[in-house]
């Protein structure tokens, strides 16, 4: 994108809303602002926007208020602070519990299933645990399809965990679930039939 802007001297405001850590977004506002354009940093929480979404945007960065105009058009950005990176940082806490307990309910059912396990372990859940199995219930089955995807956005995660001075570990495990799940044949359908338009 910056050899882009460079060859044709746009100078626009380049929104990055991918989940990374802030300072992967550091370095990849350093390399916008070099070609001139400006930068804002934000993260999405919920899924893509929608009509009728509930899709909120937090964004940051000295020009956030660029972009905050296009709350006048349907978006629903929540300023989280001047600085890039701030952004990045409260979809990576707010994703490290939302995807992080994905990936330890799927390892620990696995495991369960495996050790023979599955059904008194899902009954016990039921009993003592009832909204904690309901969201398993709602989060589970839509997740293989996002499991590839999730691996990076989960490194990420730990990179954010390590820079701030926590152990990494717990997401580099995450993101080994996701892995796991990524490879089983499930997922491998769901990518043919999305591909197949089925």
């Amino acid at each position: 994108m910056a050899g882009a802007l460079g060859s044709v001297g746009e100078r626009i405001v380049y929104v990055d809303c991918n989940a990374i850590a802030p300072n992967t977004v550091k370095k990849i506002a350093e390399i916008i602002t070099g070609t001139g354009s400006r930068f804002v940093d934000a993260g999405i929480i919920g899924a893509p926007p929608a009509m009728g979404s509930n899709t909120r945007l937090y964004a940051s960065g000295p020009d956030v208020g660029e972009f905050e105009v296009l709350c006048q058009y349907g978006l629903d950005i929540r300023v989280a602070g001047t600085e890039v990176g701030q952004a990045s940082s409260f979809k990576m806490v707010y994703a490290a519990l939302t995807e992080g307990s994905s990936a330890i309910s799927t390892a620990l059912l696995v495991a369960a299933f495996r050790m023979g396990l599955y059904q008194p372990l899902v009954e016990e859940l039921q009993r003592s645990q009832r909204e904690r199995y309901a969201s398993i219930e709602r989060s589970l089955p839509v997740m293989p399809s996002k499991s590839r995807r999730w691996v990076g956005e989960i490194e990420e995660i730990a990179k954010t965990l390590e820079d701030v001075g926590l152990t990494p570990r717990i997401f580099q495990g995450a993101a080994d679930s996701y892995r796991f799940v990524g490879e089983t044949a499930l997922t491998q359908l769901i990518e043919t039939l999305a591909t197949e338009g089925k």
